[in-house]
């Protein structure tokens, strides 16, 4: 037994020993600095003078639905020519569904098409960071009627614009 605990008691300080690695820390890379960060971040829509403008057509949506088709493509290109030649505004796209569906549906796909809409109008140019968008769901119809028609005119996205 003594000769076992003489091979034992070694074997296990040898074990329990093991050698620390020595862990150098790697140098910092500094990235280079950006001429001039430009924010995506949506400007405040808390405001009451924002004003529809003749020369900003609204674009219309299918039932249920908050993708762009060729139309919407078009009028928002047209849009986005008046907001480039603009820079001193900033924009409010608003989303608006019509009646049917409940209240909390309609807010998240009117703001869907308010999002679908910012994010074309940044692919056409328009710097984000003057975009906000705000949704309405159904609270805000243009036809008070309850028949396809009035529905159709209310599935909208309407662009309001302010001064700086």
């Amino acid at each position: 037994m003594k000769k076992s605990l003489v091979f034992v008691v070694p074997l296990l300080l040898f074990i329990g020993c093991a050698k620390k690695q020595i862990i150098k820390p790697s140098p910092v890379i500094q990235e280079p600095a950006k001429a001039e960060a430009v924010s995506n971040d949506e400007p405040s829509v808390r405001f009451a003078d924002w004003t529809q403008v003749p020369q900003l057509e609204t674009v219309r949506f299918d039932y249920d639905k908050f993708e762009l088709n060729d139309a919407d493509r078009a009028t928002l290109k047209k849009n986005s020519d008046y907001l480039i030649s603009n820079p001193d505004v900033i924009v409010l796209i608003e989303g608006h569904c019509d009646e049917r569906g409940t209240i909390e549906y309609n807010l998240a796909l009117g703001q869907k098409r308010a999002a679908a809409v910012r994010e074309y109008y940044g692919n056409l140019g328009v710097e984000l960071g003057r975009i906000g968008t705000i949704s309405y769901g159904h609270e805000k119809p243009v036809d008070p009627g309850h028949n396809e028609e009035a529905w159709a005119k209310n599935r909208r996205a309407e662009t309001k614009i302010r001064n700086k």
